[in-house]
């Protein structure tokens, strides 16, 4: 069982033109990520002189490459605890921004034909206990009945096993705009976009410390490579635990780097891979500690979840990747004894309120927080990020947020394992 990311195993790296770091940029992006690589072949096709500053060794490896492969609309919390906090108009702004975002992924796929086994099949949120359908029915009515989301289908426990080959559920929410791709090889087609257009990507490139020249947005970058002048910066860094927290410190307070862990079986052949999931589309479960899985071009699972409360590390993984495995026994037993031919973790960036954040403080532009939902929400807000970076500050649907530093939280999550004791206990009880 490899401890490495399916996604970037088998797909080919991405190798950047090289190029010396240049003293001057028109803006420099810290963080190569699908919110960097979207937003440098964005600004670079306006005409932008642009540095992409990857501090690995290697494009989209850490969330936009290692996560569970899934490209879904909807808001990562109840568009109905959205609506009564902020009010419907806002909550289904919000909700639409998403619509956008798997349309960009898709818009940008046929562009820059890239070829990454993207598709549309939709989304099933499935429930594990039968009083979670209340819950279900109640989420579809409200997207209906707020004109917020037509496309959505609660399917009874009858349809989920005709298309899920699994006894553990009770039925399900469909959403049918929802889609998946390989993200490593949509990872190499997007940086190869980029540089077509023009963007320079420099990785092994750790910027150490932002200075800040004068009022306004220009900015001194100092990195491992020496240092560049760019007249404005893009921070694109999400849960990084590169760079130090002198200049990234604001950012760090405000989100909780929380592992979440994936493992990827052996090929299963395209008659049994059918037999297991017919309709091939992206699946989670309701629970906070829950699962969440789909197939893979060459017909294996890939199955993940919130196996432990901790950051990824080659031991902690090595440990999910157990803990998964019961999980997928459970819901699929006829898969059992099963070889598992990856396992990988990756870093979530969790805000309080798990909603994405982006705008400007000090004269440094930031997208990031996506909370799980980013493989597509990067890609588009990559692209917004750009024309806000242009002028157009309406182009940013998440403007205008305040965002508070979580209590308690300076440095390392210590309080990870506390958070995953207080998660299982709410399901045991639920």
């Amino acid at each position: 069982m490899k401890l490495d990311s399916y996604w970037t195993d088998s797909a080919p790296a991405f190798v950047p033109e090289a190029h010396e770091l240049p003293a001057q940029v028109d803006v420099a992006i810290v963080g190569g990520g699908f919110t960097g690589l979207s937003a440098a072949r964005a600004l670079a096709r306006r005409g932008a002189r642009v540095a992409v500053l990857e501090a690995g060794e290697r494009v989209a490896f850490e969330a936009s490459g290692r996560n569970g492969g899934h490209v879904n609309n909807g808001l990562a919390v109840d568009y109905a605890e959205v609506a009564a906090r902020v009010g419907v108009e806002q909550a289904r702004a919000w909700y639409r921004a998403y619509d956008d975002a798997v349309d960009a992924v898709e818009r940008l796929v046929r562009d820059e034909a890239i070829d990454c086994d993207f598709m549309r099949h939709g989304k099933l949120k499935l429930a594990t206990r039968s009083h979670h359908m209340a819950a279900l029915e109640r989420s579809a009515g409200r997207l209906v009945g707020d004109g917020v989301d037509t496309d959505v289908e609660i399917l009874d426990a009858a349809r989920v096993r005709a298309e899920v080959q699994s006894e553990r559920f009770h039925g399900g929410l469909l959403y049918k705009r929802s889609g998946q791709m390989h993200m490593g090889r949509f990872a190499k087609g997007l940086a190869a976009a980029a540089e077509r257009n023009g963007a320079q990507i420099h990785t092994g490139t750790s910027v150490q410390r932002i200075e800040r020249l004068g009022w306004g947005q220009a900015h001194r970058l100092h990195t491992g490579r020496g240092n560049l002048i760019a007249q404005q910066v893009l921070l694109a860094t999400g849960a990084t635990r590169h760079g130090g927290y002198g200049s990234f410190g604001w950012l760090r307070r405000r989100i909780v780097p929380i592992g979440s862990f994936i493992v990827v079986t052996e090929p299963l052949g395209a008659e049994r891979a059918q037999a297991l999931l017919a309709a091939r589309r992206t699946y989670t479960t309701v629970a906070n500690i829950h699962h969440y899985f789909r197939l893979a071009a060459d017909h294996r699972l890939v199955f993940g979840g919130r196996a432990r409360f901790s950051v990824s590390s080659p031991q902690a993984d090595a440990k999910s990747g157990e803990i998964l495995r019961a999980g997928l026994e459970e819901t699929f037993p006829q898969l059992r004894g099963v070889r598992l031919d990856y396992c990988w973790g990756g870093l979530v960036d969790v805000t309080q309120d798990r909603l994405p954040h982006a705008g400007e403080r000090d004269g440094l532009f930031y997208s990031m927080g996506y909370s799980g939902h980013g493989t597509q929400m990067s890609v588009l807000m990559g692209e917004r990020m750009a024309a806000v970076m242009a002028g157009d500050a309406s182009a940013n649907p998440w403007r205008g947020r305040e965002w508070p530093a979580i209590p308690g939280h300076l440095g390392p999550p210590w309080f990870l394992p506390a958070i995953g004791l207080y998660f299982r206990l709410k399901d045991r009880l639920a």
